[in-house]
């Protein structure tokens, strides 16, 4: 199944708000997001033992484990080790479980997460493998020693597993381009398919644009993307990109707003089939605690949306002219 993706309205669910990102989940409402996507028809699940040091995980294996493999894709991500160990936690995921988590994008380091991540996903396969945030904005200058850390360790046994069949594709699961970009010229190590957060959303994509999605196509390899939502800023949220948002972003907000009103077209919508549209996109994942929110989500990737709200964003240059747009 390399870089070939089969799945149901090309959207899948994406676990980081499930693992008690910004807020603390209740048991029971993380449990009906679950099962009201997968009875809503999604059959792709996203998650990493980052997300709530291993919550998300679990969550989504409680739901996922009473039905057949065969019927569902999976992806988790590698680079980050849950201890049993605990600390304090702040940030992200302060309201999530306590377990320290460790950095290590070697070979053994990338088989033990992987093994940890079946065990608290309860079952007996990934589909596809993301090498988790390893890239400047999580690790600072420090990245590019990582980066090496996982071209001989992570990349390795990746490529190693796809080739005997035990996943089906992988790649890098990230909030920056430039890492993705790296990773697809290396010349001993082969990814086919990476997770790309905030980076081709309608509030920014013209770096991804430049070399990221060209890049993609070239190789052969595909996108799955993250977070078009930048963290809830197109939607009205405090963040963008998991930081607070900024003034000017919210001035570009309410003119993507202004603009939307005048042809009575709902962002939401907007943005799932803007990230969508481009070609090297295989699939698009959305975070939500909400079980509502699932079915606005995928309503939003049929809704009917007038040519002329495009090409009112280009003309004001709220969106590049170079991208791909989605057809009626």
């Amino acid at each position: 199944m390399k870089n070939h993706l089969d799945i149901k309205h090309k959207l899948g669910l994406g676990t980081a708000p499930l693992g008690n990102m910004f807020r603390e989940v209740p048991e029971k409402e993380a449990m009906e997001t679950i099962q009201t996507a997968w009875d809503e028809g999604i059959r792709y699940f996203d998650t990493a033992p980052l997300y709530g040091a291993g919550l998300a995980e679990l969550r989504l294996g409680e739901i996922l484990s009473s039905y057949k493999r065969d019927e569902y894709l999976l992806s988790s991500k590698v680079g980050r080790i849950v201890l049993d160990e605990e600390e304090e936690k702040e940030g992200l995921f302060e309201y999530g479980r306590k377990n320290k988590i460790q950095t290590d994008y070697t070979e053994d380091g990338t088989l033990r997460s992987i093994e940890d991540s079946l065990k608290r996903l309860k079952t007996d396969r990934l589909d596809m493998v993301f090498v988790h945030d390893i890239s400047p904005d999580f690790l600072g200058d420090e990245w590019v020693t990582k980066f090496d850390e996982a071209r001989k360790g992570a990349f390795k046994v990746l490529d190693r597993l796809r080739d005997e069949g035990v996943i089906s594709a992988w790649g890098l699961g990230v909030n920056t381009t430039i890492s993705i970009e790296v990773a697809l010229e290396l010349e001993e190590a082969h990814p086919d398919l990476s997770l790309s957060a905030t980076q081709y959303t309608l509030l920014q994509h013209e770096r991804a644009l430049e070399r990221m999605m060209p890049l993609t196509q070239q190789k052969g390899a595909g996108l799955v993307i993250g977070s078009a939502f930048n963290s809830g800023a197109l939607l009205g949220g405090d963040y963008f990109d998991y930081q607070k948002i900024t003034p000017e972003i919210k001035e570009k907000v309410n003119q993507f707003n202004e603009v939307a009103l005048r042809h009575n077209v709902s962002l939401k919508d907007a943005a799932l089939q803007f990230s969508s549209a481009h070609p090297a996109v295989k699939a698009i994942v959305t975070g939500s605690t909400r079980p509502d929110r699932i079915k606005e989500d995928l309503a939003a990737m049929n809704a009917n949306i007038p040519e002329a709200f495009w090409n009112e964003l280009v003309e004001k240059e709220l969106i590049s002219k170079r991208a791909p747009l989605p057809k009626r």
